[in-house]
């Protein structure tokens, strides 16, 4: 394995997690020079090609620096750079707490972020301040692209399209904080429609992205190999469903999957997540409601698996809401079981397809 760190400080994230988001620095790293104080600076060599083919991954980009912000925006949209960074941090703060608020605005944990510095000392802040980070010195960029966290398994159509979605999100989050009415009122200005359809051979490279992406909105934690995923698409003892969602400003790309065991007269929901880039539509309520349905129409019970970690809380909460009841704990192993006598409405901002086999 490539190691581009320097310092014993840098090595003590597990190399085995994928990484979603590259944070660059901007002087000496994404350019040679000192912005504030140069006439002129350069890119770095072969930088661009780097950062176009992060992107053409889907891995995000984004940047901290301490800048003047104007300035650099501005720097950064003469290179026809701007578009390629999300939620970027140039500011005098400390670059550990301006990566931090990118992981929050992306909504993805710190562990899946990697820092591109040329300085030691702002490498050691962000190395101590959030261990779980990788940190790069930018003087071995040449070797960014071999690195293994940096290359996905499969490269989805979703992946190709991960930063546009995430421009859109932006849109959709500047629209809603200067929305007047309540979330359900806001919600229904999106014209949202969800598809749950059974997932398809060519959906298999998406769903095992998604098992091995999502950890915030997992029931389980459970990844699945394409293998697996296949074996389960064409067994007659499970159902397999995907989800995607478009609203008026495009699509959010396949964002759910579903894994149920289905036994003669007992249905588990083995898997239930969610991209975190729906975690405020009500997705997950709308897809239990759907599988409640179902259990009902083919007359048997419903149970869930969850198993508790420390980043997915919020989908314990989403099966109590759903109106799911604890039957089983061992230790963070919990059994549900829903008794499918009240089963609510789907949302009416919400238009539902099913293309269910």
């Amino acid at each position: 394995m490539i190691s581009l760190t320097s310092g014993q400080s840098e090595n003590k994230r597990d190399s085995s997690k994928p990484i979603k988001c590259v944070v660059w620095d901007l002087d000496n790293t994404l350019w040679h020079g000192v912005l504030l104080e140069d006439e002129q600076v350069f890119l770095r060599e072969d930088v661009v090609s780097i950062i176009k083919t992060l992107d053409s991954r889907g891995i995000l980009q984004s940047l901290v620096s301490k800048n003047e912000y104007a300035k650099a925006m501005s720097k950064l949209e003469d290179l026809g750079l701007h578009d390629y960074f999300l939620y970027p941090q140039i500011n005098w703060n400390t670059k550990s707490s301006s990566i931090q608020q990118i992981a929050q605005s992306i909504n993805i944990g710190v562990d899946s972020i990697a820092f591109i510095d040329d300085q030691p000392f702002e490498r050691e802040e962000v190395s101590f301040s959030l261990p779980d980070i990788l940190c790069i010195d930018a003087a071995n960029l040449e070797q960014l692209l071999e690195m293994p966290e940096m290359n996905p398994c499969f490269i989805t159509e979703d992946a190709k399209q991960r930063r546009l979605m995430y421009l859109s999100d932006i849109k959709r989050k500047q629209e809603e904080e200067e929305f007047v009415g309540s979330s359900a009122e806001f919600l229904a200005t999106l014209k949202m429609s969800l598809t749950i359809a059974s997932a398809q051979e060519d959906d298999l490279q998406r769903a095992e992205e998604l098992t091995v992406r999502t950890n915030q909105l997992n029931t389980t934690g459970y990844t699945y190999s394409y293998e697996e995923l296949d074996y389960f698409r064409q067994s007659d003892q499970h159902k397999l469903l995907i989800a995607s969602l478009n609203d008026k400003y495009g699509t959010y790309g396949t964002i759910g999957l579903v894994l149920v065991d289905c036994q003669v007269s007992l249905w588990t929901i083995k898997l239930l997540l969610m991209s975190c880039r729906v975690m405020s539509r009500g997705v997950g309520t709308v897809m239990l409601h759907y599988l409640m349905q179902l259990a009902q129409q083919h007359n048997v019970r419903l149970c869930a698996e969850f198993v508790a970690n420390d980043r997915n809380r919020i989908m314990y909460i989403t099966y109590k809401f759903a109106g799911f009841k604890e039957i089983e704990k061992t230790g963070n192993r919990v059994m549900f079981e829903h008794d499918l006598t009240h089963i609510q409405p789907y949302p009416n901002y919400m238009n539902l397809e099913i293309r269910d086999r």
